[in-house]
């Protein structure tokens, strides 16, 4: 044997050795342990990748949390026309969305369209019948209709639905004020400052008609 096929004889036992030694021990990547992902949101990147980055997938959003996006950022640009066109896709893809309705009622208000609003609280109604906000919306429409005693129905029932949120006493209050009845208007004004310290509107009255009983 010359030295050179000794060399050669002698690196051939020494791979066999580490190859042997590294299959034993277990020392070696195995597809789907060494490479799973450590989160449940993780994915490995694509088998055609060779350095199997991993990544987290996109979230997918849905048709109708885009559509709301584009309206809510129409809106807090002032561009009510953009929004409203978002949300009547939206009413399309679900006409029983209550996130939908409810911003629909607010902009056919803001165009001083009462009936149009009026369907659109209506509708929540049929989907909750328990919601206090839309018969809040609806007094305020009944308000502005000179429907009184139906507005006063209304205030009070949103109130009895939700004792605790300020905007119903709030509301209320406007009416009771517009109607006259300035001592039930403050005491629901207070009422409202007493829930949400934050509501300066209410502040304002209840120094106004306090100075008036002053």
């Amino acid at each position: 044997m010359s030295l050179f096929q000794l060399l050669l004889f002698i690196v051939a036992i020494v791979i066999f050795y580490i190859f042997f030694k590294k299959l034993f021990a277990g020392d070696y990547p195995k597809r789907g342990v060494d490479f799973e992902a450590s989160l449940s949101e993780e994915q490995i990147g694509g088998v055609s990748t060779p350095d199997k980055i991993f990544s987290k997938p996109k979230p997918n959003i849905s048709r109708l949390d885009e559509l709301l996006a584009i309206a809510d950022e129409s809106v807090s640009k002032g561009d009510f026309l953009e929004a409203k066109k978002a949300l009547q896709s939206a009413v399309i893809v679900d006409s029983k969305n209550i996130g939908v309705l409810q911003r629909l009622g607010y902009l056919s208000l803001q165009d001083n369209e009462l009936e149009e609003a009026k369907k659109y609280y209506e509708k929540i109604l049929t989907v909750d019948k328990d919601n206090d906000s839309a018969y809040s919306s609806l007094a305020n429409i009944y308000r502005k209709q000179n429907e009184n005693d139906l507005a006063i129905e209304y205030h009070e029932k949103s109130i009895s639905l939700d004792s605790r949120y300020a905007p119903n006493y709030f509301n209320y209050a406007n009416t009771l004020y517009e109607l006259g009845r300035n001592d039930e208007a403050l005491a629901n004004y207070k009422k409202a400052l007493e829930l949400d310290n934050a509501l300066e509107d209410a502040k304002a009255m209840i120094d106004k008609l306090s100075s008036k009983e002053s």
